[in-house]
């Protein structure tokens, strides 16, 4: 590393999605996964529709109903028309693109930024887009994943790439034994209290230091999940054999040699070590904010 700038897990990953880089400072990203809900797909499949355009990988996408559907016993259908509404718009629009579809009453339903973890389809080093605004949730695997709205799921869609503004870097060090009965929400709750509201705009926080490390994957996903109330693009967690311990043996992840082959590419995928010319507990990129 000597001479050269460092690169943070959030670089690395970036850099290795770039399709291609507009004068004007966009990025063109490559998708790796993109997940659906009966929300915020609706006009996108409408735009595809008036366009004539097919879904571009129906195989790197799923889709769930979560918002709309009754928490307890679902079998009695959904009472609310409007609800069951979007719900039947989601199922007629992944019959027609050839989308895969988790139906309501299948057992690998849930909430659409946990369901991707759950089943291994949101690994470590992807990109992910959802339009769930907490789509942040996969960065506990070391995923870099951005909620978008209506008009960027369209072209994810339809594409699947992404046009992004490049954020910024933050690091937040977490480290230190919690007092007793606190929680990863009280940890993400005081982060949030720290940064305020929009303290992390336009930035992808990394979470680091020895009390995230400690944390099994649920706890990371609650940290990660939440950094989108400071305002954060997107957040990491380097991925480490906790997160290789999670993913294996899920339906979409890799298996036997193909996994471990995968294990070493993910073992990379990790901030290099900053250059500390100035004390501060930050990249040295030009990119990199303090906290």
């Amino acid at each position: 590393m000597k001479g050269d700038i460092p690169r943070t897990l959030f670089d690395k990953i970036w850099d290795a999605h770039v399709v291609e880089q507009y004068e004007d400072g966009l990025c063109l990203l490559y998708v790796d996964r993109h997940l659906l809900d009966e929300i915020h797909s609706p006009q996108a499949f409408d735009g595809l529709r008036k366009a004539g355009l097919p879904v571009r990988r129906p195989a790197a996408t799923i889709a769930v109903a979560d918002h709309n559907i009754p928490t307890e016993d679902r079998h009695g259908g959904i009472l609310e028309a409007e609800s069951r509404r979007q719900v039947e718009t989601l199922e007629a629009n992944v019959a027609a693109f050839g989308v895969p579809y988790i139906p309501v009453l299948d057992e690998r339903q849930g909430i659409v930024h946990v369901v991707g973890p759950e089943l291994g389809f949101s690994l470590p080093g992807q990109t992910i887009v959802s339009g769930d605004s907490h789509a942040t949730t996969h960065g506990a695997l070391g995923a870099l994943a951005f909620g978008v709205g209506a008009s960027d799921v369209e072209h994810v869609l339809a594409t699947q790439t992404l046009l992004q503004k490049r954020p910024r870097n933050m690091k937040v060090e977490v480290t230190g034994a919690l007092p007793f009965g606190t929680t990863a929400k009280d940890v993400a709750l005081a982060i949030v209290g720290k940064l305020g509201a929009a303290g992390a705009l336009g930035h992808v926080i990394e979470f680091c230091g020895d009390t995230i490390r400690g944390f099994d994957m649920a706890a990371r996903m609650t940290v990660s999940n939440m950094s989108v109330e400071a305002g954060a693009r997107a957040s990491l967690i380097a991925p480490d054999q906790t997160t290789f311990d999670y993913v294996r043996d899920r339906p979409f992840a890799p298996n036997g040699d193909s996994f471990e082959h995968a294990v070493a590419g993910w073992q990379l995928l990790a901030s290099d070590a900053p250059q500390h010319t100035t004390g501060l507990p930050c990249w040295t990129s030009r990119r990199s904010r303090p906290w």
